[in-house]
């Protein structure tokens, strides 16, 4: 990290993959720099994360309190503070670099594959809070099989959900499922059109059958899932649809459908809404 780089990324503020933690007024202590190295650890995207420590909120360079004997810090004694208080353990790269005359500790953390924790089991990610702004928040459980799913580790849809039986699977949302293949202008498999409801979810992967529905996971619940079902087993499942005129709400509606049907509800609110206007160019109108 070169002074240059730093200066960058600095007057680029906070962000989900930048996080400044000033020392003005007191030191950032070790468990709360593991928790900030935790938590930027767990957030989207694949690129490198920055914990910059010396620079404050409102990006002034303050600089970075000695760690260690010898009013020093050596950075290889953080990277195994860091390695030794996460589970699994986390490689990063730590730089003291001096900028506008202030030594600054630059953490370099790689965004992890797998959730990450301290070794107090303490689960943080980063994202927008509801300010807006980038900040620490609690890392939940099924905010973790969603981590996992985005980078291709889990297919999320593909969890069987213990509790759920094919009577909690709505017939009409079978139909409907049919009719969006029939009305897809070929797009769609027609060799699905003929299956039995339960040979057309077992061919979707939807459920685990052998002649008998044994199992039922997320995506039959998605696909094809009672309202009641999924607030029940999908209790974070929810889709809205808002309309705005500036700043004012006018419209703000939220549903628990099913995919399809979700579909079918949100495209009729757009072409209700669908305007058109007639521009004369030359000697033609066309409408736009």
């Amino acid at each position: 990290m070169t002074p240059e780089s730093l200066r960058a990324l600095i007057q680029s503020g906070e962000t989900l993959d930048v996080e400044f933690k000033g020392e003005e007024h007191g030191q950032f202590s070790d468990p709360d720099l593991v928790e900030a190295v935790v938590c930027l650890a767990n957030r989207p995207g694949s690129e490198p994360g920055w914990l910059l420590i010396g620079v404050e909120d409102d990006g002034r360079v303050t600089g970075a309190r000695p760690r260690h004997e010898g009013g020093r810090t050596d950075p290889l004694r953080v990277q195994a503070l860091i390695a030794n208080r996460t589970r699994p353990a986390l490689t990063t790269r730590v730089e003291i670099v001096t900028l506008e005359g202030q030594g600054l500790i630059a953490i370099e953390i790689p965004a992890s594959q797998a959730p990450v924790g301290t070794t107090e089991g303490r689960y943080l990610r980063r994202a927008l809070g509801g300010r807006g702004k980038p900040e620490c928040l609690p890392f939940h459980y099924h905010e973790m099989l969603a981590h996992q799913a985005d980078r291709g580790l889990l297919d999320y849809s593909a969890l069987v959900m213990p509790e759920a039986r094919w009577e909690d699977l709505d017939p009409l949302e079978f139909e409907r499922f049919r009719r969006s293949i029939r009305e897809s202008k070929g797009l769609g498999d027609q060799t699905l059109l003929d299956l039995p409801d339960l040979e057309l979810a077992k061919a979707l992967g939807a459920v685990e059958a052998n002649h008998t529905a044994q199992a039922v996971r997320v995506l039959g619940l998605l696909l094809f899932g009672k309202e009641t079902a999924l607030r029940r087993f999908l209790p974070t499942y929810e889709a809205a649809f808002q309309q705005l005129s500036g700043i004012q709400v006018e419209v703000n509606e939220f549903f628990r459908f099913p995919l399809v049907r979700l579909m079918d509800e949100l495209m009729a609110r757009f072409r209700a809404r669908y305007r058109e206007d007639e521009l004369m160019v030359g000697m033609l109108r066309v409408g736009v």
